[in-house]
């Protein structure tokens, strides 16, 4: 790529996400969630390789560098077997959350509970379809932390929240 801004024009698939805090507790109404466990095969400065267990799914994700909100992002379904073993391989702490997805006004959220060393922690994300993309704020949505990288997975399996999010 020439420029530093990430382009869907090029034909990779592109990730465009903005996270928030949480306020409340609104997941307790919405049934079960999802248990994850995630961790980070390698970590460049150009890209990230993350594998995942999604309750009975595993998950292989190649991420590019964040530009704005925008990344590259390629991710496979893999035997669920094959993600386990590959935990085992991950570089910092697992990450443990229950995910919920949720749908409000148009727009699918995730909440991630996390757990763990990140326990207390509860973001959400909602992925658009460009960095300017209107959507409407549920209740519950707190501040924004898209920029703040210390919020990010990876950072997190290395800095729990758990040490520096309750200063």
């Amino acid at each position: 790529m020439s420029s530093e801004r990430v382009s869907p024009d090029e034909g990779a698939p592109v990730e465009i996400e903005r996270k928030f805090l949480v306020q409340g507790r609104p997941w307790l109404d919405w049934g079960e969630g999802v248990p994850y466990e995630q961790g980070y095969l390698s970590r460049g400065a150009h890209s990230t390789t993350r594998v995942r267990v999604a309750g009975d799914q595993g998950i292989l994700t190649i991420k590019g560098k964040t530009v704005g909100i925008s990344r590259l992002e390629f991710e496979y379904e893999i035997p669920l077997a094959h993600a386990r073993s590959l935990l085992a391989l991950c570089e910092g702490d697992i990450i443990s959350k229950r995910r919920w997805r949720v749908t409000y006004e148009g727009h699918v959220w995730e909440l991630d509970v996390f757990e763990g060393a990140n326990e207390g922690l509860v973001v959400a994300e909602i992925e658009l379809s460009t960095e300017e993309e209107a959507f409407e704020h549920p209740a519950w949505l707190g501040e924004e932390v898209s920029d703040d990288p210390r919020y990010t997975n990876g950072a997190l399996s290395r800095h729990p929240w758990a040490v520096w999010g309750k200063e």
